[in-house]
């Protein structure tokens, strides 16, 4: 007689037992060859080896659908324990837009074309660069693929990073340790995990390292194999950091950059070299290109407006301040013309005497 000992990692014991265990003896039932001794998220199970294994499949394939749609009822429960249900017809149900059944039943799919042009060159290319405004859904999108990947056992690890650049402002020095001090700037992606993964599954999963939030200057020294690697605000790195990034990509990797052009927040726009990098790439084979526009923008109505109404004025400064530049400029030169002649005359005398 074997034993093995089950530990439910992504459904609480309630969601599978029922309140006050109403499915239990329905489980039991369904396997009179084995001793099931279920103690919160501890399942044990004693039997014949066989009895044991088709034990675990009709398991695997519960979780599976509670993993999908945040609920089991009676109905469910009896359809996969009387064989109606099976693990591969259940995967076959799936629709083929969906990338992620995330908490609470949401169904997290491509909404966009372009979206859906990410989805599409995600399956065929390794590494994707997806440029575009704010609220067009690259980040979460990626994201999204990146956890579809993980469940369907298709890659070992997920890793985002992004730099860690102040939007503007000037920080100064934060608080508390290392982690404490950089999770504000990752906390957008930490957002979007937590949409997709419950709470306790990827606590569970961040402690075993599957999966990995950390910013770019971490990624140096590393060989990133077996894993969907995302770069966020690619925008606000330099290109030295992206080469840097790109030599990562290890084997059985597929590497995704999102960012948008019109928000650097570097010191010095010109320091951006995303764009640069994708002119460089864009014609290499396994590299694909998406390009999101207003379009794609999923937030708010306003947002696509606002961006809309930025996107008149000119790289520097507000419309106001460009049209009245030329004018102050005019009268400062008019006015200082003597002076600037004078000078440049007394330049040119003293020249030599200083030479």
């Amino acid at each position: 007689m074997n034993e093995k000992t089950f530990i439910l990692e992504t459904i609480h014991p309630s969601a599978l037992y029922g309140r006050n265990n109403p499915f239990l003896p329905l489980i039991t039932k369904a396997f009179p060859q084995l001793k099931i001794v279920a103690r919160g998220e501890q399942i044990k199970v004693q039997g014949p080896p066989e009895h044991i294994a088709r034990f675990e499949e009709k398991l695997d394939c519960l979780v599976s659908i509670y993993e999908r749609k945040q609920h089991l009822s009676e109905e469910s429960i009896r359809s996969v324990l009387e064989g109606a249900i099976n693990s591969s017809v259940s995967i076959e149900e799936d629709r083929d837009d969906i990338l992620v059944y995330g908490n609470n039943g949401r169904l997290i799919k491509a909404r966009t074309k372009n979206q859906e042009k990410l989805v599409r060159a995600y399956e065929k290319n390794d590494l994707i660069f997806a440029e575009g405004p704010a609220g067009t859904g690259k980040t979460y999108t990626a994201i999204a693929l990146a956890v579809r990947a993980l469940k369907n056992k298709e890659i070992k690890r997920i890793i985002l990073t992004r730099p860690a650049v102040e939007a503007g402002e000037q920080l100064g020095f934060l608080p508390g340790d290392m982690k404490e001090k950089l999770d504000p700037y990752l906390q957008p992606l930490y957002d979007a995990l937590r949409d997709m993964i419950p709470a306790k599954k990827l606590e569970l999963l961040m402690e075993e390292g599957a999966v990995q939030i950390a910013p770019l200057a971490y990624m140096r020294g590393r060989t990133l194999d077996n894993a969907c690697v995302i770069l966020d605000e690619a925008q606000n790195t330099s290109l030295s950091q992206l080469k840097m990034f790109l030599t990562r990509m290890g084997a059985d990797a597929k590497f995704i950059v999102t960012g948008d052009t019109t928000q650097i927040d570097l010191p010095r726009k010109t320091d951006s070299g995303l764009q640069c990098c994708m002119e460089l790439l864009g014609k290499i084979k396994g590299i694909a290109m998406v390009q999101f526009d207003q379009g794609d923008i999923i937030r708010h109505s306003l947002v696509k407006k606002i961006v809309a109404a930025f996107g008149t004025l000119p790289a520097a400064g507000s419309s106001a301040a460009a049209a009245k530049a030329p004018a102050k400029a005019a009268k400062t030169t008019s006015a200082s013309e003597p002076a600037a002649a004078e000078a440049t005359s007394t330049e040119t005398t003293s020249a030599p005497a200083s030479a």
